[in-house]
C-alpha cells in the first residue's frame, strides 16, 4: 500500500472518516476519490442564512449622508464590484482549487488529515470556501455563547455539520455566488466585516479598486484577523506584512502573478491608512438631529415590537433612511446660534426649525457641541428636543404659552380689541378662579403674579399680547378657563420635554412647564399653517436592504379654526412693530412671533413663524436654570444685566429665518376675517399710543395701534 493509502487508512481507524471525506479507490498516487455524500452517506442539510448584519446609513433631504449605524460595519456588494486581483488573491491562498472541486477538497483535506494526525490534534483546517463561509454563518448567526462556541469548536463532529452544510450550498449556489457571499460575510479586522469594508478601513478605496499590495494584504488578513489587525500595533502589522508575502509567493507559484510582480509588490510598505469608519450620533455633522432620527426608531413600534428587535434593525439591519434634515437650514441655524452665543458659554443656545403643515423638522442646532468631555464644554444629550428623542428636562418656555391663551380666547369669540383694565399686580380673587383639566380648584388668591414694568390699563388682546403683559394674560386666562387653554396646547402637542403631564396651575400661561424647541416650533408651525398642526417628523423614506421603500406622510389634523390661526398670525406679527421685539425688528417677510422670558430670567426664548417656516430658540443653563439665571452674563463676547427673549433669542431666530429662507417666495398670511373679528365684541375702550420699552421685557406698556394693518414684532416675560 502506497503511503496515501496507509494514511487514509490509519484516518479511518481513528474514526476520523466522517471528517476526512477521503476515501481511496485504487490504490498508488493516482487514487482517487469519491464524493462523500455517496460513499460516506452523508446527506446536504439545509443552511439557515439570515440576512448579514450590515450597516444602516442616514441622509439628509438632499441625499447626503450625515451618520450611519451598525453592530458590525459591514457593505455588501456583488461580485463584480470586487477587483479580479483580489478574487485571485483570496482563491489563491484559501482554496486554489475552488472552481475545480464539490464542497470540499478533498485533497487538501488529506493534507489538513496528514499534519492533524502528526500533532495529535487539528492543527490544519483545509477547509474549502464553502465550509469557511457555512462556518461564519454558523458563528454570525450564534445568539448565545455556547453556539459561538460550537461554531469554533475544534472537532470533528463540527466538521462533518459544516460538510452537510457545504453540500447543499454548493447545490442551492453557483461558484461565483458563493464567492461573493463568502467575501462579504468574512471578517478582515479592524473591524471590518466584508471585502468593501476592508477596502475602506484599511486603504480608503473601494473593493474594485484594490491594488495587488492591497488584496494581497487582505487575503492574507481573514486567516487569523485577530493576530494580524493592523489597527491593534506595530507587532500585528508586522505579521500582517509577513502573511501578505506568503500570499504573494503563493500567487506567484500557482503562475497568477510573474515572480518579478511578487517580488516587487514585497518590497512595498503594507500601506494601512487607518482609515475611520465613523457610526453613531457622535461622528454625525449634525448630532442632534441624528439623535432624534436614532430615538425614533427606537421607540417607535413601527419599526419592531420590542426595543431590542428595533436596535437590532438600526445597528443590522442594512436600511437607508432618508429624513427631513435641509443642509442649508441647519447651516443658518449654525451660524447664527454662533454669532450670539459660544460654545464655551456656560448657557446653551439651542434652535429648532419646522415646515408649517408637514411637521418636518428642517433643522436642529446648540451653541455646544455633543460629547461627554467636560473641558470642551459639551452637551452630552439632545437640548434641542424631549427626553424621548435623546433630550432632558428641557427649559421653562417663559410666555411663549401666551399664545396658547390667546388661540383660546379668539377661539371663543374675543374679537382683537376685545379686552379689560388690568393693574400692575394680579391675584386670582376665588380658590375657584382657575380649575385643572380634573375640575380641581387650583387657584392661589394669595399669590401676586407682577408685570415685569408698569402694565396697568386697558389691554385688548392685540396689545396685551404686544406687551406681553402678565397680569392681562392672567385674568384673560380665567376669563376663557385653563382647562380650555391647557387642551389648545395639547391640540398643537405640547407636552413636557420630561414626558410627564403638564403642569396644570394658573400660572400655566406664564410658560411654567419645561419644553424643548422641536416641540414650541412644532406648535407655532400650525399657526403658520392655519391651525392644521402636524406631528413632528426627522424621517421621509426608509429603504431596506433588498431595495423595498417605504415612504413617510405627514400626520395632519386641524387642530385650531383656520380663521381663528389668521386672527392669532395677524396679531402675533405685530409682536415685531408693535411689541418687545421693536428693536430687533422683522425678516422682511410676514412672520409671527413671541418672546418668553421665565422669573427673574432664568431661561430666555423666542418661538415665531412664516407660512414657510418656523422655528423656537431657548437659551438656559444646563447646570440649572434656576440657580444659574441669565443675569450678569457674558454670551458670544457680550455682557447682559439680564438676557430677555428679545435680547439673544430673537435675533438668533431672525438671523436664521433670513438666511434658511433666503431665495424662496414668500407666503402671506390669510388676511384676518373682520367681520368676525374685527371691532369691539365683548369689551373694548380707547388707549393712548404708547410702545414698550426697547428689549424683551414685557413690561406690559400701553400700545394703541390696530393690528389689522399692521405686520411683525413681540415678546413676552413670567414675572
Amino acid at each position: 500500500m502506497s503511503s496515501l493509502g496507509r494514511l487514509t487508512a490509519a484516518a479511518v481507524a481513528a474514526g476520523v472518516v466522517a471528517a476526512a471525506i477521503a476515501i481511496p479507490a485504487v490504490g498508488g498516487t493516482g487514487a482517487m476519490f469519491v464524493s462523500a455524500s455517496e460513499d460516506l452517506g452523508i446527506q446536504p442539510e439545509e443552511l439557515k442564512e439570515p440576512p448579514l448584519a450590515e450597516k444602516t446609513t442616514v441622509l439628509d433631504a438632499k441625499g447626503n449622508q450625515i451618520a450611519q449605524f451598525y453592530e458590525q460595519y459591514r457593505e455588501n456588494i456583488t461580485l463584480d464590484q470586487v477587483a479580479d486581483i483580489m478574487k485571485k488573491a483570496i482563491i489563491s491562498i484559501e482554496d486554489y482549487r475552488f472552481y475545480e472541486h464539490g464542497a470540499i477538497d478533498i485533497e487538501g483535506t488529506i493534507r489538513a488529515l496528514a499534519k492533524n494526525m502528526a500533532s495529535g490534534g487539528i492543527a490544519q483546517g483545509g477547509s474549502s470556501i464553502t465550509q469557511q463561509y457555512v462556518k461564519q454563518v454558523l458563528l454570525n448567526s450564534a445568539t448565545s455563547e455556547k453556539e459561538k462556541n460550537a461554531a469554533l469548536a475544534a472537532s470533528y463532529a463540527r466538521k462533518l455539520r459544516e460538510l452537510r452544510y457545504a453540500l447543499a450550498v454548493e447545490e442551492k449556489y453557483t461558484k461565483d455566488q458563493i464567492l461573493e457571499k463568502y467575501l462579504n460575510i468574512a471578517y478582515f479586522g479592524a473591524g471590518a466585516h466584508g471585502i468593501e469594508a476592508a477596502a475602506k478601513r484599511f486603504f480608503g478605496v473601494k473593493a474594485a479598486d484594490l491594488t495587488l499590495v492591497q488584496a494581497a494584504t487582505l487575503a492574507g488578513a481573514v486567516q487569523d484577523p485577530n493576530m494580524t489587525d493592523p489597527a491593534r500595533g506595530k507587532d500585528y502589522r508586522a505579521r500582517l506584512l509577513a502573511r501578505r508575502n506568503v500570499v504573494l509567493d503563493r500567487m506567484a507559484e500557482l503562475q497568477k502573478i510573474t515572480k518579478e510582480q511578487a517580488t516587487e509588490a514585497k518590497a512595498k510598505p503594507l500601506g494601512f491608512k487607518d482609515t475611520p469608519l465613523p457610526g453613531g450620533c457622535e461622528a454625525s455633522p449634525y448630532p442632534y438631529f441624528c439623535m432624534y432620527v436614532r430615538n425614533e426608531v427606537l421607540s417607535n413600534k413601527v419599526f419592531g415590537e420590542t426595543k431590542r428587535a428595533r436596535t437590532q434593525l438600526l445597528n443590522t439591519g442594512g436600511l437607508t433612511i432618508q429624513t427631513s434634515l435641509d443642509p442649508r437650514m441647519q447651516k443658518a441655524a449654525e451660524r447664527a446660534i454662533k454669532k450670539h452665543v459660544h460654545p464655551s458659554d456656560s448657557p446653551v443656545a439651542s434652535e429648532a426649525l419646522v415646515q408649517p403643515g408637514t411637521g418636518q423638522i428642517k433643522a436642529m442646532a446648540a451653541s455646544r457641541t455633543y460629547g461627554t468631555s467636560k473641558r470642551r464644554n459639551e452637551m452630552s444629550y439632545n437640548v434641542v428636543a424631549n427626553a424621548a428623542h435623546g433630550g432632558g428636562i428641557g427649559f421653562q418656555a417663559g410666555s411663549t404659552f401666551k399664545t396658547f391663551t390667546l388661540l383660546t380666547a379668539l377661539g371663543q369669540g374675543m374679537k382683537i380689541n376685545d379686552g379689560f383694565t388690568v393693574g400692575s399686580g394680579y391675584r386670582a380673587p376665588y380658590y375657584s378662579s382657575f380649575k385643572n383639566c380634573k375640575g380641581e380648584n387650583i387657584a392661589d388668591p394669595t399669590f401676586t403674579v407682577t408685570n415685569d414694568e408698569g402694565g396697568g390699563g386697558f389691554k385688548s388682546l392685540a396689545t396685551g399680547t404686544w406687551g406681553s403683559v402678565n397680569t392681562f394674560f392672567m385674568q384673560l386666562e380665567q376669563k376663557v378657563g385653563l382647562c380650555n387653554v391647557v387642551r389648545t396646547a395639547r391640540s398643537l402637542g405640547i407636552k413636557r420635554s420630561d414626558g410627564n403631564p403638564l403642569q396644570e396651575y394658573s400660572t400655566f400661561t406664564l410658560g411654567i412647564n419645561e419644553m424643548d424647541p422641536v416641540t414650541v416650533a412644532n406648535a407655532y408651525a400650525a399657526i403658520g399653517a392655519r391651525g392644521k398642526y402636524c406631528t413632528p417628523m426627522a424621517i421621509t423614506k426608509i429603504t431596506d436592504r433588498y431595495g423595498k421603500v417605504k415612504t413617510y406622510q405627514p400626520q395632519c389634523k386641524q387642530a385650531i379654526d383656520a380663521e381663528v390661526a389668521d386672527a392669532a398670525a395677524n396679531i402675533l406679527s405685530g409682536v415685531f412693530t408693535k411689541g418687545t421685539m421693536s428693536s430687533v425688528g422683522g425678516i422682511g417677510r410676514p412672520a409671527g412671533g413671541k418672546t418668553g422670558t421665565t422669573d427673574a430670567q432664568s431661561t430666555a426664548w423666542f418661538a415665531g413663524f412664516t407660512p414657510d417656516l418656523a422655528g423656537a430658540v431657548s437659551i438656559g443653563d444646563p447646570r440649572g436654570a434656576v440657580n444659574h439665571k441669565l443675569n450678569n452674563v457674558t454670551l458670544g463676547g457680550t455682557y447682559y444685566a439680564s438676557v430677555f427673549g428679545a435680547s439673544v433669542p430673537g435675533p438668533i431666530w431672525k438671523d436664521t429665518m433670513i438666511s434658511a429662507l433666503k431665495g424662496i417666495p414668500p407666503t402671506e398670511f390669510t388676511p384676518v376675517n373682520t367681520a368676525r373679528f374685527g371691532g369691539c365684541g365683548q369689551s373694548c375702550a380707547p388707549v393712548q399710543s404708547e410702545r414698550p420699552d426697547e428689549g424683551d421685557q414685557g413690561d406690559g406698556g400701553n400700545v394703541a395701534d390696530s393690528p389689522l394693518d399692521e405686520a411683525d414684532r413681540g415678546d413676552a416675560t413670567f414675572g
